[in-house]
C-alpha cells in the first residue's frame, strides 16, 4: 500500500487530507468544499469574520455545528440589519442556547457590522480585505509548517482595527485569510492545494 504524502492522510475514499479534516464529516465536507475557497461577497466575507472572532479560544468544529444557529440569531449576516442590533436585541442572544453567549464577542459583531457599512463608502469589505493578498503563498509539506501569522495579517488586523473592528487580532486575520482563498496554507500531498484558482498548486 502507498505511503500518504507527507503530513496528511489517506481516507476512506482514497483522498489524501490533513489529519483535521479527516474525521469529523462536518470538517471533511467543509474542507473539501469551502476551506480555501475565494470569498468575495460582503455578506459572505461580513460572516467568516463573525464566526472568525467567535471561534476565537475555541475549535472551529464548535463554531462549525453552531453555524447555522449563528445565521439565525444574525439575520444571516446582513450588516445593514445586524448594524441596527439594540441592547435588547443583544440579551436576546445572551439568552440562545445555540450560539456562543459571549457579550463581547456578539457587541463586536454589531460593532463590525457597522464597520463593513462605513467602508462603502472607500471601497468596500471586499476590496479592502483582499488588498492585503500577498505576493506569495506558504507551501507548507506538514502541519508544523503551517504558519499562524504573516506580515500581512498583522497588517490587514491594524488596518481593521483602525477602521472599528473589533476581535481582529494577527492571528484571527491569518485564518480568515487561509479560509476565503488569499492564502492558500493547504499541504502540498492534500488533494485540495492550489484549487482555489488564486494560487497555482
Amino acid at each position: 500500500m502507498n505511503e500518504p504524502p507527507e503530513g496528511t492522510v489517506t481516507c476512506d475514499d482514497g483522498l489524501a487530507r490533513p489529519i483535521w479534516a479527516s474525521v469529523d464529516p462536518q470538517l471533511r465536507e467543509y474542507y473539501d468544499t469551502e476551506w480555501g475557497m475565494p470569498v468575495r461577497d460582503e455578506r459572505g466575507l461580513f460572516e467568516r469574520i463573525s464566526l472568525e472572532a467567535f471561534q476565537s479560544g475555541l475549535s472551529w468544529a464548535t463554531i462549525l455545528r453552531k453555524r447555522e444557529n449563528f445565521r439565525a440569531a444574525f439575520e444571516h449576516f446582513d450588516p445593514e440589519t445586524v448594524a441596527d442590533f439594540t441592547e435588547s436585541d443583544i440579551e436576546a442572544l445572551l439568552m440562545d442556547a445555540g450560539i456562543i453567549r459571549n457579550r463581547a464577542k456578539i457587541r463586536a459583531t454589531i460593532a463590525n457590522a457597522r464597520a463593513t457599512l462605513e467602508l462603502r463608502g472607500d471601497g468596500g469589505l471586499v476590496d479592502f480585505v483582499w488588498g492585503f493578498q500577498p505576493g506569495d503563498t506558504p507551501r507548507p509539506r506538514t502541519m508544523d509548517e503551517v504558519p499562524t501569522t504573516s506580515p500581512e495579517s498583522l497588517a490587514l488586523s491594524k488596518a481593521l482595527k483602525k477602521r472599528g473592528f473589533s476581535f481582529v487580532g494577527p492571528t484571527t486575520m491569518f485564518a480568515l485569510m487561509e479560509a476565503i482563498g488569499i492564502i492558500d496554507t493547504h499541504l502540498l500531498g492534500s488533494h485540495r492545494r492550489g484549487t482555489s484558482g488564486v494560487w497555482p498548486a
